[in-house]
């Protein structure tokens, strides 16, 4: 047993227990669940119905924690409904977009009073007692508005809560602390310091102008109605990730996770390293199952999204009887609810900030390679005897291109298989769609890429007018090359002869011998960072025209980030990040010509998503036992 479980069952156990008699969990008693199952479930729940309850026991029928005694964690937060909600959710939503996500990002809008705690299953309702008593003796003292303040720094933005005001919120944390004690014997910490409300945490500095701009257009007195309220989370996974479901997955292997549409599922990072390239190991929030999963089936969800709202105390002041309206949005504490308008301030900002923009690049991995299917010894399949190529599966190409040296090259080398073909004409299709114009096109020396790259112009119908310029220094971290050697790609020459659209005037600014085998990664970011600033500078403006880049799954990152300003990422966590970028990931920035920098934003298509597709013998089960 991992130590830190073994901690958690020694709090519990030296706890004094007790039974509660509430209608909920008579009602699962006397469906002839146990006592200390059902109390788990109604706490996890949120203790609302016995709808919701069973349906968490029937889901974590094979869970193999079902039994344990860990409670859940519970946490005070005082958060805003109304128009303040509303205006304080845009900005979350325009700073994610225009900034990228910080930690604020994590938690929808709040004031902390009292940080997480533990509370026994069976005392839970206790804590309720405990919020509305101490609910009712403030209800008259609590302000009619609570003063909010900006303040900014290099890594944090947000309101910090007038003295005044956050005295009597400080006395309201201490009165239910001490009341969750007396009620519930909970150990609960109130927040004494400087209280305040986070917009942004942990960013960029160099965002920390545009996080301002958008701050002044939220207008900290606009009607407001508070509520205190109390939310619980699984204390297992407060260090993990949180990764949201895309698509249903049905196991093909016993050691695989089954996942819905829309479900959570809690990653480790520090347990992915021995995972196969494209899966993660995970356990499900809804199942409490652990199991591999496909990782391009999820995307990254908030910390808070698994959070469970129990109890909420609303503070309803004379103030607010007067102000508020019939049209007023119901509106979740939880961020669940979003208003659709925006302030004109905000719309002036963004609107200034759009009408800047001018070029793009975009980077983007390569399709789907014949080794990355058929394995590193692909070529041997498709050789004969006296050395011919033929085609011994559908999805390998159909002919591979002459080259003067030996075709074991292409091992090293290797080809898109026909769905990369496939993929990339459709990335281009969808571009075209998008009405998105492409200027100039760069491409990896590795025959993949510049494939990727021609198939891309030719869905575009641009494959008569933008030629390749193939640019070696656009090549992955060699340190990341098996043979331990710069592979011997095809020349210019030969990839022009083999009726592939290049740029044989190109200078490139990186030449092939000038790279280094294993090269360290530091030397990797210096090249990469190099390469992208002399693309930029060659590249004369036109208008809204697109830079094409198509490198590799390590491209993404050492290109974008030193173009919109941010530092290297540490190596284990670039490795990290590039295991996790499928075939045609893509990254897109684009140009603030006036203010001198490049921003990252939404790219103009969406990427494409598909499943394996085994290969098959009809003998097998058909005819043969």
């Amino acid at each position: 047993m991992a130590v830190a479980e073994t901690q958690l069952y020694a709090k519990v156990s030296n706890k004094r227990r007790s039974k509660s008699t509430s209608a909920l969990l008579e009602s699962l008693l006397a469906k002839g669940f146990p006592a200390h199952i059902a109390q788990k479930a109604l706490a996890a729940t949120g203790q609302k119905t016995i709808e919701d309850a069973a349906k968490w026991l029937h889901s974590h029928c094979n869970d193999p924690s079902l039994d344990d005694p860990i409670p859940q964690e519970y946490a005070l937060y005082l958060c805003p409904t109304g128009h303040l909600h509303n205006h304080l959710q845009e900005f979350w939503k325009e700073s994610k977009r225009q900034c990228g996500k910080n930690r604020a990002h994590e938690i929808f809008p709040h004031i902390t009073l009292c940080d997480f705690f533990t509370c026994e299953d069976q005392k839970v309702e206790l804590l309720y007692d405990a919020l509305k008593r101490v609910g009712d003796s403030f209800s008259q003292s609590f302000p009619p508005f609570v003063s909010l303040s900006l303040h900014s720094s290099a890594s944090y933005l947000g309101f910090f809560v007038g003295d005044s005001h956050a005295n009597i919120l400080k006395d309201f944390a201490l009165a239910f602390s001490s009341e969750a004690s007396a009620l519930a014997d909970c150990h609960v910490k109130p927040c004494l310091k400087q209280l305040h409300l986070t917009l942004a945490h942990k960013f960029y500095p160099h965002h920390q102008k545009t996080l301002e701009q958008l701050a002044k257009c939220i207008n900290p007195g606009e009607t407001c109605q508070w509520v205190a309220a109390l939310y619980s989370r699984d204390m297992r996974f407060v260090h993990y990730q949180t990764l949201r479901a895309l698509f249903q997955y049905k196991p093909q292997n016993i050691d695989e996770l089954m996942i819905n549409t829309g479900d959570f599922i809690y990653v480790d990072p520090t347990q992915q390293s021995d995972v196969s390239e494209g899966w993660v190991i995970g356990t499900s929030h809804r199942t409490g199952c652990r199991g591999f999963l496909p990782e391009n089936y999820t995307e990254r969800a908030n910390e808070s999204d698994t959070w469970v709202k129990h109890r909420e105390y609303v503070f309803v002041t004379a103030s607010r009887l007067f102000t508020q309206t019939e049209n007023e949005p119901n509106v979740k504490p939880n961020g669940g609810v979003c208003n659709p308008s925006m302030s004109r301030s905000v719309t002036n900002v963004l609107s200034l900030q759009n009408a800047t923009l001018r070029r793009g690049v975009l980077v983007m991995r390569h399709g789907e390679r014949v080794d990355q299917v058929f394995g590193k010894s692909w070529l041997q399949q498709c050789l004969t005897a006296d050395g011919k190529y033929y085609r011994a599966d559908l999805n390998f190409p159909s002919t591979l291109p002459k080259r003067k040296d030996s075709v074991k090259n292409f091992e090293c080398d290797p080809p898109l298989s026909c769905c990369g073909i496939f993929q990339s004409k459709l990335i281009g299709e969808a571009l075209l769609d998008q009405e998105v114009t492409v200027s100039y096109a760069y491409s990896s020396p590795a025959l993949r890429c510049v494939q990727t790259a021609q198939h891309i112009l030719q869905g575009l119908k641009l494959d008569q007018k933008v030629k390749i310029r193939v640019e070696p220094g656009l090549f992955e971290w060699t340190k990341w090359e098996a043979s331990r050697v710069i592979p011997n790609f095809m020349t210019v020459t030969e990839l022009a002869e083999a009726s592939y659209k290049i740029d044989t005037s190109y200078r490139c600014n990186f030449p092939l011998s000038s790279l280094v085998p294993s090269e360290s990664y530091e030397e990797y970011v210096s090249r990469s960072s190099a390469v992208i600033k002399q693309i930029i500078t060659a590249c004369p403006n036109k208008g809204k025209g697109v830079i094409l880049i198509v490198g590799h799954g390590s491209s993404l990152a050492s290109f974008t980030r030193p173009l919109i300003g941010l530092p290297a990422r540490d190596s284990s966590d670039f490795a990290q990040a590039v295991r996790k970028i499928p075939s045609l990931g893509m990254c897109f920035c684009e140009e603030i010509k006036e203010e001198n920098k490049w921003q990252m934003v939404n790219p103009p298509v969406k990427t494409l998503t598909h499943g394996a597709n085994a290969a098959f013998n009809w003998r097998n089960g058909i005819v043969e036992d």
